[in-house]
């Protein structure tokens, strides 16, 4: 018999979930009862799923909502759609391998099983593989945005810190691609040396001690105005002093777990706009027809300038194993959760 036939065939009554009771608690494997679908809803058996910067900034008690607890973390993932709730959308995935993402008020990724909105699955090719599906939504459509973004106000150059992450390093090569000029600010300088290896142009280190008054120069020299934002903190507040007139900086993580302050006179008089991004807001924003080009461009470059480096897969019970080992250190290759 085919084994998602099977699967469809013999749910189980329970399942495995990690769960997590209250905010910076430490994350317990329990059973729970198997969830339902409802109409336009569908139940997924859950393949893997990565650790992301939101994930534990929703542990940590920092996402934009606080939770309800107990709560099921995990924001995207993959595996296979084995139930319907009904409706034109869910019948159409039923019995597809997926990539998908979690939705408001039903519990995460981090599960054997989860029920999500048949809109927040999109079936992949059997060649891209579960791992490399449970990583396709989340970054690969920021970096995709962040590239139209920069289209669109006819930036020729965007500056991005935290560039030595999975997502720095697939806007590295959608940049490229474009022809857009990319300044890449890291940490370290084996980031450095990594991004450089890859081709990438321009590479700043923030830990040098002239790093703001090299930002501001090559800023200046490239007429770069867009700037991404993913620190947070004094970082952000001494980029907001460097940043050419008439920049902006889109901040989309606030990794240090810093608040930042800017001179109002900065401001005004360097005509400088600060703005957020987050990926739920802007795919809402977007056409139905433009999301599913996106999803489809997303396909195709999946396996190059989308493919994302697996550092290591961890089972569900080795969860705050995974989750300490990705806090000590964020780039380098993600941090996957096996759920079978």
């Amino acid at each position: 018999m085919n084994t998602k036939l099977q699967m469809m065939l013999q749910l189980p009554k329970t399942m495995k979930a990690i769960v997590q009771n209250g905010s910076k608690e430490k994350l317990q494997l329990i059973e729970l009862p198997l969830p339902i679908p409802a109409k336009g809803e569908v139940l997924i058996k859950m393949h893997t799923s990565p650790i992301n910067p939101s994930d534990i900034s929703l542990l940590n008690g920092t996402f934009a909502t606080r939770p309800d607890y107990p709560l099921i973390p995990g924001i995207e993932g993959s595996g296979t759609v084995v139930k319907s709730g009904g409706g034109l959308i869910a019948n159409l995935r039923n019995g597809k391998n997926v990539a998908c993402t979690s939705t408001a008020g039903h519990g995460g990724t981090w599960a054997e099983y989860m029920v999500t909105s048949a809109m927040h699955v999109v079936p992949f090719n059997p060649k891209i593989g579960f791992e490399q599906a449970s990583m396709m939504l989340v970054n690969p459509m920021t970096a995709m945005a962040f590239v139209k973004m920069a289209q669109q106000g006819k930036h020729k150059t965007i500056v991005n810190n935290a560039a030595a992450s999975v997502l720095g390093k697939m806007l590295v090569r959608l940049c490229q691609n474009e022809k857009i000029n990319l300044v890449n600010i890291v940490r370290r300088n084996d980031q450095a040396g990594q991004l450089l290896k890859m081709g990438a142009s321009y590479v700043l280190n923030s830990s040098d001690t002239e790093f703001y008054s090299q930002l501001s120069k090559l800023s200046a020299q490239l007429d770069a105005r867009l700037f991404f934002d993913a620190i947070g903190g004094e970082h952000t507040s001494e980029i907001i002093k460097a940043m050419p007139k008439g920049s902006k900086i889109v901040l989309y993580a606030n990794l240090s777990g810093e608040a930042f302050s800017a001179d109002s006179r900065t401001i005004l008089q360097g005509n400088k706009s600060i703005g957020g991004f987050f990926l739920g807001n802007y795919a809402s924003s977007q056409s139905t027809l433009n999301t599913l080009r996106t999803i489809s461009k997303v396909k195709t470059l999946l396996q190059n300038e989308l493919k994302a480096e697996i550092k290591q897969v961890y089972d569900m019970s080795q969860i705050n194993t995974a989750i300490d080992v990705y806090q000590q250190q964020m780039t380098g290759g993600k941090i996957l959760i096996r759920l079978e």
